[in-house]
């Protein structure tokens, strides 16, 4: 490896890989089209293409996973960056414009993953949906959205750990890192007066390859699954024990204020430990009551035609004449 980096370069010392002049974008008649955005953009697509999938599988009309998408895109933004700037305050709060500003960065996976919930829940109580079962079948693609988006980050050359010389260390020139705040001491204190890189973990590639265990397990599980909403818990303690970890090598957490605690290692944390707290109560309740909730498929409502629903009332007056000429068959029998 080099011991002076080209501005856009990025290596893999100890995997043997060096990538040379790797952009971050390109332009497209003046307009700058980050990779980052590319990569969102794949992956949300991705997302809602498992979700179908897996709607198709479960029997499901996918046609609603299109439709719920559209709302929870556009919640899902909004959650990020609300999430993003309510924990980044003292910075937005003298220049409130900049808020709006999300070309520089600044969203929060976390908060877009509660926008989306919170979007389905509505939109199941709208369209009068199972949300257990709608959020169940959602989080396939979310998963997935989330692994495929996170390599945005790598092509940004942000969301790292500290340093590193394990196998998967990464090195990117100082000058290439997007937040030179994300540069803590003792990665500065392993760096070589003839070099001008640092060299540490790519957290962005372990919660990559993270998502994409938790979908395996999430998808060998699926034939398993004991009631409606137990995939979604899945998620919740598959992601939050990754992110868990993941977030506590990263160096730039997001803080609660007036803390040194990382809220969404804190968050992570809550929601693997509620996960599975809830998975066990709901799965005692389920068993005193001899319930087994996954022999209801929870349909999308229809609403009966009127040929249908006129059928039916002449079925029922013909069972009802019937009854009738049995009874007073059965007076007469009596009678005699």
């Amino acid at each position: 490896m080099l011991d002076i980096m080209g501005n856009m370069d990025i290596g893999f010392p100890n995997l043997g890989l060096y990538l040379k002049d790797l952009p971050s974008g390109f332009s497209v008649f003046g307009f700058w089209i980050a990779f980052y955005g590319i990569c969102i953009a794949i992956g949300v697509m991705a997302g809602i293409l498992m979700a179908a999938r897996m709607a198709k599988v479960t029997g499901q009309n996918p046609e609603i996973y299109w439709d719920f998408a559209i709302y929870a895109i556009i919640f899902s933004v909004i959650g990020a960056r609300l999430y993003y700037v309510a924990f980044e305050w003292d910075y937005y709060k003298n220049d409130l414009m900049q808020i709006f500003n999300t070309r520089n960065g600044g969203l929060a996976i976390y908060g877009a993953v509660i926008g989306a919930f919170l979007t389905g829940f509505v939109y199941c109580k709208i369209k009068k949906l199972n949300p257990l079962q709608i959020i169940d079948t959602g989080v396939y693609g979310l998963i997935l959205g989330q692994a495929i988006g996170r390599w945005g980050n790598f092509f940004n050359r942000e969301v790292f750990g500290g340093y590193t010389d394990g196998l998967f260390a990464m090195r990117i020139p100082v000058s290439a890192v997007r937040d030179r705040s994300d540069i803590t001491a003792d990665i500065a204190a392993h760096m070589s007066e003839s070099t001008n890189y640092i060299q540490v973990h790519p957290t962005f590639l372990y919660e990559s390859v993270w998502n994409l265990l938790v979908l395996g397990a999430m998808l060998l599980y699926r034939k398993r699954q004991k009631f409606h909403g137990e995939i979604m818990l899945l998620y919740l303690g598959g992601y939050g024990l990754g992110r868990f970890i993941i977030e506590g090598i990263r160096t730039d957490r997001l803080l609660i204020p007036g803390t040194d605690i990382a809220v969404s290692q804190l968050l992570a944390l809550i929601c693997f430990v509620g996960a599975i707290i809830a998975d066990v109560v709901v799965r005692i309740v389920l068993k005193k009551k001899g319930i087994n909730p996954m022999t209801t498929n929870f349909p999308e409502k229809v609403e009966e035609s009127g040929a249908e629903s006129t059928e039916k009332e002449e079925n029922a007056t013909e069972n009802t004449e019937e009854v009738e000429e049995t009874l007073s068959i059965d007076e007469n029998d009596e009678s005699k």
